[in-house]
């Protein structure tokens, strides 16, 4: 393969490939046909550094697609393992290469990884490939996610590729560019655990640790502090995404990112009626990744990781379970510390009372009994607005209000504090999935990425609260009845 042009800004190191290569298969991406660049993140480009101008267009197009690899990357596959729904198997990237690893100038280093490009070791009968509509529905959530300011990947670019992937349909082919602080999974822990060695096993936590976690490398038992380090991550995690209304829908171990980033946009979706039951993907018939179950699925996953670290935790068994149980034992609390911190904030409560876990408990109950939407309710109190809803026309709402109005008065230093603290965690706009669908449906069908431009645009910061969001907050037709989602991604 020829090589990208090196104006484009590229600083690759490949650390992950050091690792022992029972982790990895090294290997190109598969050409495709003829790859056209239709969305490319300039704003994401120059904040890794690389230069926008040389990348938004062909040369861009032949190294988003894989046809070209930058100088100095060096494509691997990587292998990994995972609970899904439940049952654990072997995974690994099936339609996925890392790139490598680029080091921006500020020194950050960040993986870039093509999604969509071509069949790997691990592609369990897979083509290797991916459609257009869910690399776009990726580029859009992630970067709503990140708007939002909650731990993500991103993604760089989409390309289309000339060709097309058979599913139910013929549908267009597609290769998305992710990033991410890195891919290590809990899975990939299971993995080295399941047909790796002890010594693999440590070598990958070592890796871990000093990429990630270099503080809890120095630590007396530094396995221990490197369970307790991803439990913290991921307790803050799972607490944005619940205080955002963020279904991820394939919680499986395999997509719990070690180092505390929301990754795999497969069958994800924001919550428009406020409901802990609600499930969107269409293979989870027994609601086990559903909106409430997010924080223990969390835990659960996490015991797995707990599972694999036991060897390095400690010699005696008796005593790796003790104090990896211990660990656990504390998500509970620092999930719940970062979700009542963000709650007070969404309400705009300052200081701390004992009844406002109740106060906060009751506004929720009321959200659910009359059905309504949990993102335009919060914008509604941020805004002392009322709805023609019949949560707002309920007698037990406005006595609801009035307990909430006082308490705000008992601590808040000026109105205006507020109204600053509560926009500030109460988005505008979130990505509502009929939104999506008409973006995605204009982009595939018929070629016309302005939609999906305009949405992006308005996700970029939604904490604005500026005219232009207002469309983007409107609820869905009734029409639409209830959506799902498919693990495209």
């Amino acid at each position: 393969m020829t090589q990208a042009i090196p104006e484009a800004g590229w600083h690759f190191d490949n650390s992950y490939a050091t690792l022992p290569e029972t982790f990895f298969t090294r290997l190109n991406p598969t050409p495709v046909r003829s790859p056209k660049l239709v969305i490319f993140n300039r704003p994401l480009a120059a904040a890794l550094g690389l230069q926008a101008d040389a990348l938004d267009g062909e040369a861009g197009a032949e190294v988003f697609a894989g046809n070209r690899i930058p100088p100095g990357a060096k494509p691997i596959a990587q292998a990994y393992a995972g609970h899904q729904f439940g049952q654990f198997t072997m995974l690994g990237d099936g339609r996925a290469l890392l790139m490598g690893e680029h080091i921006t100038p500020q020194g950050e280093r960040f993986d870039l990884q093509w999604k969509g490009s071509g069949r790997t070791p691990y592609s369990r009968r897979g083509d290797g490939r991916a459609a257009l509509g869910p690399m776009l529905r990726e580029y859009i959530i992630s970067e709503a996610m990140h708007g939002l300011g909650i731990p993500t990947t991103r993604s760089l670019a989409v390309v289309t590729t000339g060709e097309t992937v058979i599913r139910e349909d013929d549908l267009p082919g597609a290769v998305l560019m992710r990033v991410a602080s890195s891919h290590l999974r809990v899975g990939t822990f299971q993995y080295a655990a399941q047909w790796g060695s002890d010594e693999e096993l440590r070598a990958l936590a070592d890796y871990t640790l000093q990429r990630h976690f270099p503080q809890a490398a120095e630590q007396d038992n530094r396995y221990l502090a490197l369970l307790e380090e991803v439990i913290r991550r991921q307790a803050e995690l799972i607490a944005k995404w619940q205080l955002v209304g963020f279904v991820h829908g394939v919680m499986n171990t395999d997509n719990m990112s070690i180092c505390g980033e929301t990754i795999d946009y497969g069958p994800c979706a924001f919550m428009d009626t406020y409901d802990p039951a609600t499930v969107f993907s269409s293979i989870d018939y027994q609601g086990r990744y559903a909106y409430g179950n997010q924080p223990q699925i969390a835990v659960w996953n996490l015991a797995r990781f707990a599972e694999a670290l036991l060897p390095l935790v400690d010699e005696n068994q008796a005593k790796a379970v003790q104090v990896a149980q211990d660990a656990l034992s504390r998500f509970g609390e620092l999930y719940y510390r970062n979700w009542l911190a963000g709650m007070r904030a969404k309400l705009g409560l300052f200081g701390e009372e004992a009844d406002d876990v109740a106060l906060m408990e009751e506004l929720l109950n009321l959200l659910q009994k009359h059905r309504a939407d949990y993102t335009n309710t919060f914008l509604a109190l941020t805004f002392d607005q009322q709805r023609d809803e019949a949560l707002f026309a309920a007698p037990e709402f406005a006595a609801w209000q009035e307990k909430w109005q006082a308490r705000q008065k008992r601590h808040a230093p000026s109105d205006d504090a507020v109204r600053q603290r509560m926009k500030a965690s109460n988005p505008a706009l979130i990505p509502r999935n009929h939104r999506v669908e008409a973006a995605l449906e204009a982009a595939v069908q018929e070629g016309d990425y302005s939609v999906l431009e305009r949405l992006v645009a308005a996700l970029v910061d939604p904490y604005a609260h500026s005219p232009e969001q207002a469309e983007y907050a409107t609820l869905p037709p009734d029409s639409c009845g209830p959506y799902r989602t498919y693990c495209g991604t």
